[in-house]
């Protein structure tokens, strides 16, 4: 009796041609792993258009993000598939029967060709794409159990041959039993490299422990292949007015990480008081407030976008409306009543949605902190790791955080991180340095190892990391039990 493995086997059938192999089965995306070799045919909503590839971009951005701080593949692992993946692009194994398997595949398949169309256009982009791309390729096929692997490497023509044992008996040991594949050298520079291969006749024999190397080089040549393909068809779509925007946007996604949106009632300690912001700025906020709340009471004043920036920012934390405007008052304390009334009042009252179209806005994330609105000449708004000079931003980061544990030791750390324009990492890595009193080690990130990507994430992670040190510390008041 034939079980139903052995029967799709024999009805799969082999495209020489394209790599494919086409199987029978009741999923439509019978495998976990995706060379993603055909695009989408389906119908697809713009919403989910956007949804697919922001959710993909968090996992990617946050790849770039471990290897713009040395983790390791192990690490990675932790960071995300255990998180990241698991909270934005779940795919689980084909072995768990009770998850729309087909369903989070078709996430996963749109969300993969999104992101080609926003990260063909340039060969800076392509790069960065291909190599976090063929990461999460890795870190998914490492995690994935044998059997599995062993179903998705039949299903594809990788053209590599085995090694027979004549072929390798004057080379290989008879007591070693391990399969070696022939593959041409230029497939495998990377095994040739750390020496790690056979070399005969322009053809390298490599270990079936080597195998997955192959797998990865294929994986990565096929999508550079695929990027070019796209870039020059990319063109067509230069009138479609609704997805060019989008993709504009998308592909700014890796400078700075995608957030999720903070809402007020994200807020961890309730109520927040105008009374209480100055202390809430020193031991919570992250450069780019600290920086605008420190412009804001030495000036008496910040600009437009200044306030804009800042005051979406405390509407999040959790300042309502009228602690708003009586903190506001406060802080221009060099203008008349009046004056404050006609030209800042309502754009605080507007702010909160209680004036012109009555919009909730959302607080600015990193990336539109980084991307919009350049500050000029005499502005305080942006993020101080990239628009503040080398020299400045040390000043800057010594005098905000000393007093929390950043020492000048720590500084060619950050410099280097912001040398290579990775702006949230190095905001990340300060966060980890002056919250290492409460606890928080090298690595950690905002918790789960993930990056800061927004500056009320970074506050509120701050808040809850004091909130739980002063329970600790009250656990630490009872009375004592005398024991005579």
């Amino acid at each position: 009796m034939q079980t139903r493995r052995d029967q799709k086997r024999e009805t799969g059938f082999r495209d020489i041609k394209s790599g494919l192999v086409e199987t029978h089965s009741h999923l439509k995306y019978p495998y976990r792993l995706n060379f993603y070799d055909i695009p989408p045919r389906d119908d697809i909503t713009i919403e989910e258009f956007e949804t697919a590839a922001i959710d993909r971009l968090r996992v990617l951005a946050e790849i770039e993000s471990c290897y713009a701080r040395n983790r390791s593949l192990k690490e990675m692992q932790t960071v995300i598939i255990d998180n990241v993946s698991n909270k934005y692009l779940k795919l689980n194994r084909t072995s768990a029967y009770t998850e729309d398997l087909d369903s989070e595949r078709r996430k996963d398949h749109i969300g993969h060709f999104v992101l080609r169309l926003a990260f063909c256009r340039s060969e800076d982009l392509r790069k960065r794409f291909v190599k976090a791309e063929t990461t999460l390729f890795k870190l998914r096929y490492e995690t994935d159990d044998s059997t599995e692997k062993a179903e998705f490497l039949s299903s594809r023509n990788f053209d590599w041959i085995q090694a027979s044992p004549e072929e390798l008996q004057d080379f290989v040991p008879s007591s070693n039993t391990e399969r070696y594949y022939k593959v041409k050298w230029t497939r495998v520079l990377d095994l040739v490299g750390k020496r790690r291969v056979i070399m005969k006749g322009g053809m390298a024999y490599v270990p079936a422990s080597e195998q997955a190397s192959i797998l990865f080089q294929e994986y990565e040549t096929h999508l550079e292949k695929a990027l070019e393909a796209t870039a020059k068809a990319l063109p067509r779509l230069d009138e479609d007015t609704r997805l060019i925007p989008l993709l504009d946007n998308l592909s700014k996604g890796f400078q700075a990480g995608i957030s999720s949106e903070w809402n007020p009632s994200e807020n961890p300690d309730g109520v927040l008081t105008a009374d209480m912001i100055d202390e809430m700025a020193y031991k919570h906020y992250p450069a780019c407030m600290r920086n605008l709340h420190n412009c804001l009471r030495r000036d008496k004043h910040l600009k437009h976008y200044g306030r804009l920036q800042y005051g979406l920012f405390l509407k999040i934390l959790g300042l309502s409306i009228d602690e708003a405007i009586a903190f506001w008052r406060k802080a221009f304390s060099s203008i008349q009543d009046d004056k404050f009334n006609k030209e800042y009042r309502y754009n605080i009252r507007h702010s909160y949605g209680l004036e012109g179209k009555r919009a909730n806005y959302a607080a600015k994330s990193c990336q539109q902190i980084l991307m919009s609105d350049e500050p000029g000449s005499g502005d305080s708004h942006g993020c101080p790791y990239r628009h503040f000079s080398p020299d400045n931003l040390q000043s800057a980061l010594l005098t905000m955080y000393s007093e929390h544990g950043l020492t000048s030791a720590d500084m060619p750390e950050v410099m280097n991180l912001v040398k290579a324009k990775h702006y949230h990492v190095a905001c990340t890595r300060v966060f980890e340095i002056t919250q290492a009193r409460q606890g928080v080690k090298k690595g950690e990130g905002v918790g789960g190892g993930e990056s800061v990507t927004h500056p009320n994430q970074y506050a509120a992670r701050s808040r809850d990391l004091a909130k739980k040190e002063e329970g600790k510390e009250a656990d630490g008041d009872g009375d004592v039990v005398m024991q005579g």
